[in-house]
């Protein structure tokens, strides 16, 4: 049963980074302020979610399976917020969707 949980704990945390890892790919690659915040908001809770419930499991039953627990809560709670609140503030700035920003249009020329 140890070495199914070890495996199981692997296999998430290694998938958790490959998400977070796509994530910060995406945000080089996508055109504009809104795809890069979509690309990385999205891979980022996934890949919060691997890795601490991996971490999880390997914890076991004990207060820091609590405490991962906790810190995931805090997470899923967070990020979205953050991406709303950020997207919020580009459109009140004036940055439609759809439009290229300055960063992309210097990178383009």
């Amino acid at each position: 049963m140890a070495m199914f949980i070890d495996i199981t704990s692997w296999i998430m945390m290694s998938l958790g980074g490959l998400f977070v890892f796509i994530g910060g790919v995406g945000v080089l690659r996508m055109p504009n302020l809104y795809t890069r915040m979509h690309a990385a908001s999205l891979t980022d809770t996934i890949g919060a979610i691997l890795i601490i419930a991996g971490i999880m499991l390997q914890a076991g039953i004990s207060l820091a399976t609590i405490k991962l627990a906790a810190i995931l809560l805090f997470l899923l709670l967070t990020s979205p917020t953050a991406s709303n609140a950020l997207a919020s503030a580009a459109l009140l700035a004036g940055l439609r969707p759809g439009e290229t920003d300055v960063a992309t249009a210097e990178r383009d020329k």
